[in-house]
Order: C-alpha cells, then sequence, then structure tokens
C-alpha cells in the first residue's frame, strides 16, 4: 500500500524516473574516448534538477501523461470506494427495517388470536343449488264476501248499538266498534247495519267485518251500510246495529216490527210508535230496539231525551238523514216483543211468530232507470230463494234512497209488508240511488 501511495504522488513519480530522465554528463579527458564510463566519484558535483548551476528541467510530454493517468485511476477507484459504501449502508437499513416489521407482526399475532374466540372455526357452508327457486309474487288474500241473507231463529233474536267515539277515522273507529259489539255480544251476530258520517269509503265496512269476523272463525253476517248527513257526537264517523242470535230463547212469543213512522218532530212520531204497540198489547217496556232517523240534530235536540223517556229499557239509535233538511223532520222504528203469539202484517207493523226469519243485506241498484230496480229486486229474490223464502213472503221492507222522488217510482210490494222509506246521502256505490233490504219468513 505505501509503495502504491507513493506511485500516487507526482512528486515521487517524478524521482523514479529521474534517473532514467537525467542526461548523463561527458567525461573529460582520456576516458571520455573509452567504451566505459565509471561513477562519479564523492568529491565530484553531478549536475541535477535541484542544482542551482542549471536551470531545472521540465519532465517530458510523454512523463506529463502518465502522471495525469496515475491522478484519473486513483480519482475513480475514490468514486467507486465511496459508491460501495452507500450500497452498503442502505442494503444494512433495509435489512434492519424488515427485522422490525416481522418482529412486530410476530408479537401481534398471539395477541390477535386470543381475542377471536371464532379463530380455527369453519364454517360449512351448503353447496348451491344449481337450480334456483323461482321468487313467489306475494298476493293478499282478498276478504271473504259477507253473504246475501242469513237465517235465524225468531226467538233468540237480541239487539245492541255500538258506543259512539271520535277516536280515529272511519277504519279504526269501525274495527273499534266491531270490537265492542262482538265483546259483548250474547251470540253470533247475523247482521249489521252501519250507518257513516263523513267521506269515508262505505266498502271498508264490509271489509273490516269480513276481516274480523274470518279471523275469530265466526259465522259472516249480512251487512246494510249507508252514509247519513250526521251522527250525535262531533267526530264520529259511524255507528252500528247488531243482530244477534241469544244462546237461550228471549222471544218465546215472536217479535213486532213496526215500520218507520214519519212525523214533524221526534216526540210525534214517538207517539205513533207507542199506539201502534199498545193497540197489539206491548207496552213501551217491550220495546228492543228503537232508531230514530231526523231531518237536523240541531233542531231536533230533545231527541235522546224523548227517546229514553218513551223508552227506557229499550236500544236507542238515531242519526241525521242528510246533510240538508228533508222530509219528513223525523221517522222512528222499532222491534218489540210480542207478548203473545200473533200473525198478519199490514203497512205499518209485522207480527211475527214462526220459528225462523231470512233477514238480508243490502241489494243496490246501479243506475236510475227501471230496468235498473228490477235487476236489484232480481238480485234480492235469488239471495232469498237461496234461504227458502221468497220476496213475496217479506214481512218487512226497508228502502234507502237517495232522493225523496224516488218513492214514486219503487214498484208496489206486498200489501202487508211493512215498508220505511228512508231518505240517506249516499249508498256504497256511487252510482246508486236505491238500496232495499227486508226480512222475510221462509216458504213453509
Amino acid at each position: 500500500m505505501r509503495e502504491f501511495n507513493d506511485g500516487l504522488n507526482p512528486r515521487s513519480g517524478w524521482q523514479h524516473f529521474t534517473v532514467a530522465q537525467r542526461p548523463v554528463a561527458a567525461a573529460s579527458g582520456s576516458r571520455a574516448a573509452g567504451p566505459h564510463i565509471s561513477a562519479p566519484q564523492r568529491h565530484q558535483h553531478i549536475p541535477c534538477e535541484n542544482s542551482p548551476s542549471e536551470p531545472r528541467k521540465v519532465p517530458g510530454a510523454r512523463a506529463s501523461r502518465r502522471y495525469k493517468r496515475v491522478g484519473q485511476s486513483s480519482l475513480y477507484t475514490s468514486d467507486k470506494i465511496v459508491s460501495l459504501a452507500a450500497k452498503m449502508h442502505f442494503l444494512r437499513s433495509t435489512l434492519s427495517f424488515a427485522f422490525l416489521i416481522c418482529l412486530l407482526a410476530a408479537i401481534a399475532l398471539p395477541q390477535s388470536k386470543k381475542n377471536n374466540p371464532e379463530e380455527g372455526y369453519n364454517p360449512t357452508v351448503a353447496p348451491e343449488n344449481k337450480k334456483k327457486k323461482k321468487e313467489e309474487t306475494q298476493v293478499l288474500a282478498l276478504p271473504p264476501e259477507l253473504p246475501a241473507a242469513v237465517s235465524v231463529e225468531t226467538d233468540r233474536l237480541v239487539f245492541q248499538v255500538s258506543p259512539l267515539s271520535a277516536k280515529g277515522l272511519l277504519s279504526q273507529q269501525t274495527r273499534d266498534a266491531l270490537k265492542g259489539l262482538l265483546h259483548s255480544s250474547r251470540g253470533p251476530i247475523v247482521k249489521l247495519r252501519a250507518f257513516v258520517a263523513g267521506s269515508g269509503d262505505l266498502r271498508r265496512i264490509g271489509d273490516i267485518a269480513a276481516e274480523m269476523f274470518s279471523e275469530k272463525h265466526l259465522p259472516l253476517p249480512a251487512l246494510t251500510a249507508v252514509q247519513v248527513g250526521a251522527l250525535p257526537l262531533e267526530g264520529a264517523q259511524v255507528i252500528i246495529e247488531a243482530t244477534e242470535a241469544d244462546h237461550k230463547v228471549v222471544n218465546p212469543s215472536g217479535l213486532a216490527f213496526v215500520a218507520a213512522q214519519p212525523a214533524s218532530s221526534v216526540s210525534q212520531s214517538l207517539a205513533k210508535l207507542t199506539s201502534l204497540l199498545a193497540s197489539n198489547g206491548i207496552e213501551p217496556s217491550g220495546a228492543l230496539l228503537v232508531t230514530c232517523f231526523v231531518s237536523s240534530l240541531d233542531v231536533q235536540r230533545d231527541t235522546q231525551a224523548a227517546m229514553s223517556h218513551t223508552f227506557p229499557t229499550a236500544v236507542l239509535d238515531y242519526v241525521q238523514m242528510q246533510r240538508a233538511p228533508v222530509e219528513p223532520a223525523a221517522a222512528c222504528e222499532t222491534v218489540a216483543r210480542l207478548t203473545k203469539p200473533a200473525s198478519g202484517s199490514d203497512s205499518q207493523i209485522a207480527r211475527i211468530s214462526s220459528q225462523e226469519l231470512v233477514i238480508s243485506g243490502t241489494q243496490l241498484a246501479f243506475g236510475n232507470q227501471d230496468s235498473d230496480f228490477k235487476l236489484a229486486f232480481s238480485r234480492l229474490e235469488k239471495a232469498l230463494q237461496a234461504k227458502g223464502a221468497a220476496l213475496n213472503r217479506a214481512v218487512l221492507r226497508h228502502f234507502y234512497v237517495t232522493s225523496a222522488g224516488l218513492a214514486n217510482r219503487i214498484p208496489p210490494g206486498e200489501p202487508t209488508s211493512a215498508t220505511s222509506f228512508l231518505p240517506v246521502e249516499a249508498l256504497p256505490s256511487v252510482d246508486s240511488p236505491l238500496g232495499l233490504d227486508v226480512i222475510a219468513i221462509p216458504s213453509p
């Protein structure tokens, strides 16, 4: 190494080449011509580059080139050493960082396994069926249709009326009313008559009734639903009358059905009822159900008090027929218990002591033409025949009309049928001006 370093020193390099490059002094005398030249002695002075007597000779071009090559080789070697040292440092740093990452991962892995209780659990996955099942479209089942007519024993008929409520809209009030009727019923409900106020859909009454009775696995009742002008309680939208079959005999002598008695006031209509009942030997306490239809609840404000005073033991119901005033001002009807068996009917009262009755729901006439009315009667005839009765054996008829003038166009019935003409606001169908239901005696 020392020799290598000395070679890199230009001064030292020059010294190496000094002897070979120095000019040899010419010998004086006889020795100069001889073939051998002797070495100079100590006392002799040999001129050199450092001699003050002669000028210093500059090395030739060849020596300069050698000097440059030696310097360039030294610089290139130094650059390689520096570059190699930098690469070694980068490699050591990378290896140290990788070792640190591996060490941290080795420490964290056991802890993650401890925190995961499901580690090592391989759930069994059922293979997917190649044939995928088709998605089934869910279709809501339609509620069952209510019967057009029902049969019931006369001596077991009882009546009740749902309490008025202003809670909720028509659907909720209908459900609440039916729940109350079913809860307090004394037997199967065979007929519902609903009076609806407001703009609710009358068809919802039948749908809700069918749904609720089906859920409880009860026989479906017949239905009459009409829209009236108003109810006695503000906010109330429905009131329902229920006809039930008691589990025991409660009318051993039969029933009397009195048609609505038109009058100029509620008190006068109630007086007519008591007079008809008295002529058949029936006291006011024998009345089971009394319903009054008034032209205006505001005008007939004493309706509730007059009804309670006249028939203290009866189930009471009253409604306003239409939103605008109509004629008559009041019309009240009743069902009473006979005190002795009787038979026969007229236009005002029907006395029934037969064992069985057929009660129909409402049949609608879809249009104002006479042919539309005849179709309604024809459908009602078929419903009665399915229960063993007939239209000519009807003992009580209800005509619900949206216009008072329609009463003159209704075909005349049997003279022995008690008949009520009741103006109402609307019927379940928008294009229906007429609805009718009947109570008939089965054919012998």
